[in-house]
């Protein structure tokens, strides 16, 4: 099983000892189990706790598992393409990335963007009439993988015609909106999820091991490995000994006491899993003015890099062990920061750490003090997004916007607080690099900054991305983030409105090159993605968030190094 140790500054092991005495003395791991929702707020938590059944649960499914994946590989489908969004995306992805598919089974590609670009890269990578599609939505009423669903039905029905139903799958809750479509429409398979598991706690669920068949992943031993940490996490283990328990006191006590950047390190075999991480750590946790803020990718730097607002936890597959990761954080342990160490025997039990870290979590969210199964502020980005679709609906445009500043092709928004608060360090008659300079400006210690982009998620816009994501966290000595929208207001957006504010922000948009049409609406994807970076901006700024929006051309490639070069000169 994986092993996890740790090495803790002298107050973080002491406030750690004292969480674990208290989970001993009262009896919490059974309570836990008992779904007890006093653990935490004593709201509706006990509605969201059957992940904790699950893995077991999903092994008398495996013979129908397995069944419907030699189905669809007999049946000549070369790609399969996920249509989802958050909870039913993520876990697929990791599958995908670190296990690959088996030989003989489909591939597997997930869509979770309405970046015009980025669907249409997806269509043409793949042969509609050899591709099945599963459209993963626990309520079926998710405006992303719906919006997809409608267009690539229809470029099935344009391929194939009136066998098109046999190429979609949906994995949905009883009863939901996506149910009933499936059912009228003929869909090839309904899956269930369970009513009483929350999205990003859904990876053992079928929402991960319908797409983990499908790729031809080995689920009775996936599953053996993974009740190995239930039964470790489980109320019969010594409190001191549970995986999940130790690891969650860590973490509730670290951003208690104000290391609330927990950084994750992974080796590149497993590397996959941060994102899942982000979401499950971040949209539990970020509420109330409490976060613990998840940070995937980041490079690992020199200690004096970092301040006293870090948590290191280093994910190591053993079998593929970075010995550059290793000395790093090795580095990092002697200068006395908190490391805690992750062991991966081996990829089959990645399913351990998917459950090990959804017990950590909801420990870490009962020593914060809030619920950790809910997500507030998802659903304020959400309200404003339907206003503006709807608006555009009737008006055939979104409102006009005026520009606090244009240069080198790149135009500056942000609301009248932040506009003034920039003014007053910059000039009322700034360039647009001052006013950026002044944004980082604002940037302090404890802070961290996000790069929020609403781009085609590829590795040609990663690259200047997280080139600047580099700079600012050497120059400025603070944590820092990448997340492509909208993928990130279903993962860490809930964190950045509903946690403290220590975020700065840089949003960052373009003109798209490429549009496509959302069959049944006036809108089209390009607009869905502006009116979601609108209406996440409109709450950030509710919120009184330091944020900035970046407008790019439609050369984004260019747009994205003229600010990357602007980023440097701020940071000199």
């Amino acid at each position: 099983m994986n092993k996890l140790n740790y090495r803790l500054p002298a107050t973080l092991a002491t406030a750690v000892e004292a969480a674990l005495a208290d989970w001993q003395q009262h009896d919490k791991v059974r309570r836990l189990w008992d779904k007890d929702a006093t653990l935490w707020t004593g709201s509706n938590e006990a509605h969201w706790l059957d992940w904790l059944t699950a893995p077991a649960e999903q092994r008398e499914h495996l013979a129908d598992l397995y069944e419907f994946a030699a189905e669809v590989r007999d049946s000549g489908f070369r790609d399969v393409v996920l249509l989802g969004m958050g909870g039913s995306s993520m876990a697929p992805e990791v599958l995908r990335e670190t296990f690959g598919a088996a030989v003989g089974y489909p591939d597997l590609k997930v869509v979770d963007s309405t970046d015009p670009a980025q669907v249409r890269a997806v269509e043409e990578s793949i042969d509609l009439a050899r591709t099945l599609f599963l459209v993963a939505s626990k309520s079926g009423s998710t405006l992303e993988p719906n919006i997809l669903k409608a267009y690539f039905y229809q470029q099935v029905v344009d391929t194939v015609g009136a066998s098109q139903a046999e190429h979609f799958v949906a994995i949905t809750d009883p009863g939901s909106d996506l149910e009933d479509v499936a059912n009228v429409s003929g869909f090839r398979h309904i899956f269930h999820g369970n009513p009483e598991i929350g999205g990003r706690f859904s990876a053992l669920s079928s929402f991960g091991l319908v797409p983990a068949a499908l790729l031809g992943i080995d689920l009775q031993r996936f599953l053996d490995s993974t009740l190995e940490m239930v039964a470790a996490c489980s109320p019969d283990a010594a409190v001191r000994e549970n995986p999940g328990v130790v690891l969650g006191s860590i973490l509730g006590s670290a951003a208690n006491q104000g290391r609330d950047k927990l950084t994750l390190i992974t080796s590149p075999g497993v590397a996959s899993i941060g994102a899942w991480l982000e979401q499950l750590v971040a949209e539990s946790t970020g509420k109330q003015g409490k976060a613990i803020i998840p940070l995937d990718g980041e490079s690992v730097e020199a200690p004096q890099t970092y301040g006293d607002d870090r948590l290191f936890v280093y994910l190591r597959l053993e079998s593929a062990a970075d010995a550059s990761q290793d000395k790093a954080v090795t580095l990092l342990e002697q200068a006395g920061q908190p490391v805690v160490y992750i062991d991966i025997e081996d990829i089959y039990n990645l399913g351990q750490e998917w459950f090990r870290w959804e017990i950590a979590t909801a420990v870490s969210g009962a020593l914060m003090g809030i619920n950790p199964f809910d997500q507030p502020d998802v659903e304020a980005s959400k309200v404003e997004t339907r206003k503006l679709t709807m608006a555009y609906e009737i008006d055939g445009r979104l409102p006009a916007e005026t520009p606090l500043a244009e240069d080198d092709g790149l135009a500056l928004y942000t609301d009248e607080i932040n506009a003034g608060a920039l003014q007053a360090i910059a000039g009322e008659r700034a360039s647009l690099a001052d006013y950026l300079k002044a944004h980082l400006g604002r940037i302090e210690p404890g802070d961290y900054v996000a790069l929020l982009a609403y781009l085609a998620r590829n590795e040609i816009h990663d690259y200047p991305l997280q080139s600047m994501r580099h700079i600012i966290q050497t120059s400025w000595k603070v944590a820092t983030c990448v997340g492509f929208g909208p993928r990130f207001l279903h993962s860490t957006g809930q964190a950045y409105k509903g946690g403290p504010n220590t975020g700065v922000f840089l949003q960052i948009t373009c003109e798209d090159a490429v549009e496509l049409a959302v069959p049944g609406h006036e809108y089209t994807f390009g607009v869905v993605k502006a009116a979601q970076a609108r209406g996440d901006f409109e709450v950030l700024a509710e919120r009184k968030r330091r944020a900035l929006r970046i407008h790019l051309g439609k050369d984004t490639v260019q747009g994205l190094y003229t600010l990357w070069r602007l980023v440097e000169e701020a940071a000199t």
